[in-house]
């Protein structure tokens, strides 16, 4: 395997992809290098200073939420072990899109339209998130390795954590970032 796995050869068919909803996003998910990031900062107003903590980011950091502009750019910074498909649960958002960026490990990540998901646990405004049942066919798994970065908006319904052949240690941030600013 030459280490760039197939997120990022599939880069351009995923990337900027107008979205047919009428999400408040016009985007549908973008899959990339974080090296590449600066390409995306216009997309969004909280991008330059999201891009710019993600390049910066300390793999020391200790886990816990980050403040980066009060309530409406936050930095997650988590460390967890994947597991099975079955015992992720999907899910996907409505104030906030996600920028997910590894930095150590490799997991699989499902994506597929959020319409077509089958709510489990109904939305949670607290947390801005909904959980689903697995799709009976993802639109998309996704390989996420170190440097890899992902943006998931409200009409991405997504599974992250999903362990590719053995379970694997993650050093992951996310970046929740509220799409109305």
């Amino acid at each position: 395997m030459d280490g760039v796995g197939p997120a990022l050869r599939s880069r351009s068919r995923l990337a900027l992809k107008p979205s047919p909803s009428p999400d408040p996003s016009p985007f549908s998910m973008i899959l990339d290098q974080l090296s590449a990031s600066a390409a995306y900062e216009s997309l969004h107003p909280l991008f330059p200073q999201a891009f710019a903590y993600l390049r910066a980011f300390d793999v020391k950091t200790e886990d816990g939420k980050y403040e980066l502009q009060g309530q409406d750019l936050v930095a997650i910074v988590q460390r967890y072990q994947t597991a099975p498909s079955a015992d992720k649960l999907w899910e996907a958002h409505q104030v906030y899109g996600d920028i997910q960026v590894v930095y150590q490990g490799l997991e699989l990540c499902g994506h597929t339209d959020q319409k077509t998901l089958v709510v489990t646990k109904p939305y949670i405004a607290e947390k801005d998130v909904e959980k689903y049942a697995a799709p009976t066919t993802p639109s998309a798994l996704l390989t996420l390795g170190r440097g890899n970065l992902a943006i998931f908006h409200p009409q991405d319904g997504h599974q992250p954590g999903v362990q590719l052949g053995a379970p694997a240690e993650i050093l992951k941030v996310v970046i929740k970032f509220r799409l109305k600013v």
